[in-house]
């Protein structure tokens, strides 16, 4: 049997790159205590930072994607000059002194960020062979999945250790490595594949295609619903040690790989069927921690067990997107608006639950709710058939 020929070292950077990003919009939810501690504000205006960068992401990224589709800017000019200026809004964030301040930071941060991620998507198809995208892709999208393991915990760590402000750098130095080894080690201009406009906005008249998009947000939105608010649901609801917040989340981020590895083997065959078990589990997980305030051990069976969904069914979701439509710039960028659309209603309505009176077990009820709405929109035969692809007219 021949050996399959190594990806390119560019398809491990795109990686890199994401990994920076994820880890960016989802540290707020490893270090809450000392924000709130920092700018004197409650935890469902800390949650509101996670919403207010997929916000950013959900509302900018596609106008971004059409303006540089329009204008023609290539892809790795584009990517270099987005990282540039997500790299600037990290900066900002870092040396915030008001809430306000490191609020619209995070929302220019998430704008550049959703088209950042939809172009090292693209970016990483034109770098490989047609036969190999799928094993490229995989490594890509590694990337927002070692951010739990990974990324998450270490700005915890690094936050318990030398403040909040120390995690902010330490990703702006990250975002900073990926800017310059991007405009260093990508191909040039020339070997970049300008789309067609017309033929992307074609691609989006496609009712399986928006189907997807649904199932994609809820089950975003339901994990995020709860994992925003992670650290005071460990700490105040199960008893866990702040100390022993940041071995949980690594825990979690390897269940996270593991899962995201199993939903990989299946996500080609059975990608309703993976959808559709993982969104059951999450019910049941989320209620069994919802409904453990008295067994904490079950609640943390539950939160780990959490990982092996969720985020882990990623690959079903972009299998599902795949199969309805084909996955240029605009359609995965707007895939990852639509997801952030989710995780951004998500978190903010279970910081609403927390206070409207259902205490830290609100957000876990949103998250189940939501779930369950994602399990509920898999039924319609409509929303999951593929149908051929509109032609560019």
């Amino acid at each position: 049997m021949p050996q399959r020929p190594p990806l390119p070292p560019t398809v491990y950077l795109l990686g890199l790159t994401i990994f920076s990003l994820v880890t960016a919009e989802f540290m707020v939810a490893g270090m809450m205590p000392a924000l709130a501690e920092a700018f004197s504000v409650s935890l469902a205006q800390l949650g509101n930072l996670i919403a207010y960068y997929a916000l950013g992401m959900c509302l900018g990224g596609p106008p971004m994607t059409v303006a540089l589709l329009a204008l023609r800017v290539g892809n790795k000019t584009a990517l270099v000059g987005l990282l540039a200026l997500y790299v600037a809004a990290g900066v900002l964030a870092a040396l915030a002194q008001s809430y306000e301040v490191l609020a619209l930071a995070r929302i220019v941060m998430g704008v550049a960020s959703a088209a950042c991620i939809g172009l090292c998507m693209t970016i990483c198809a034109s770098l490989v062979p047609q036969q190999e995208r799928g094993r490229a892709v995989a490594v890509v999208l590694a990337g927002l999945m070692l951010s739990p393991v990974a990324g998450v915990p270490l700005t915890t760590w690094v936050e318990q250790h030398h403040g909040w402000r120390a995690s902010a750098w330490l990703v702006v130095g990250l975002a900073l490595l990926c800017t310059m080894l991007a405009a260093w080690r990508l191909p040039a201009e020339h070997n970049d594949a300008t789309p067609d406009l017309r033929r992307e906005w074609a691609s989006l008249r496609n009712r399986p295609l928006w189907g997807a998009y649904v199932t994609s947000g809820l089950i975003i939105g339901a994990t995020f619903a709860a994992f925003s608010y992670c650290t005071p649901i460990l700490i105040q609801l199960m008893g866990v040690s702040p100390t022993h917040v940041a071995p949980l989340l690594a825990l979690y981020g390897v269940a996270n790989v593991i899962g995201n590895t199993l939903v990989g083997r299946i996500a080609d065959r059975h990608t309703r069927s993976a959808q559709a078990w993982g969104l059951a589990m999450m019910v049941l997980l989320l209620a069994g921690m919802a409904l453990s305030v008295n067994i904490p051990a079950l609640g943390l069976v539950c939160f780990i067990g959490l990982g092996l969904t969720g985020v882990a069914l990623n690959p079903a979701m972009v299998a599902r997107v795949m199969r309805a439509a084909e996955p240029g710039a605009l359609v995965n960028t707007l895939h990852s608006s639509v997801i952030t659309a989710g995780l951004a209603f998500g978190s903010w309505a279970g910081g609403e639950s927390i206070d409207a009176g259902l205490g830290l077990q609100g957000p876990l009820w949103i998250g189940a709710a939501m779930a369950l709405l994602g399990l509920a929109s898999l039924w319609p035969k409509a929303a999951w058939q593929p149908k051929m692809a509109c032609p560019a007219t």
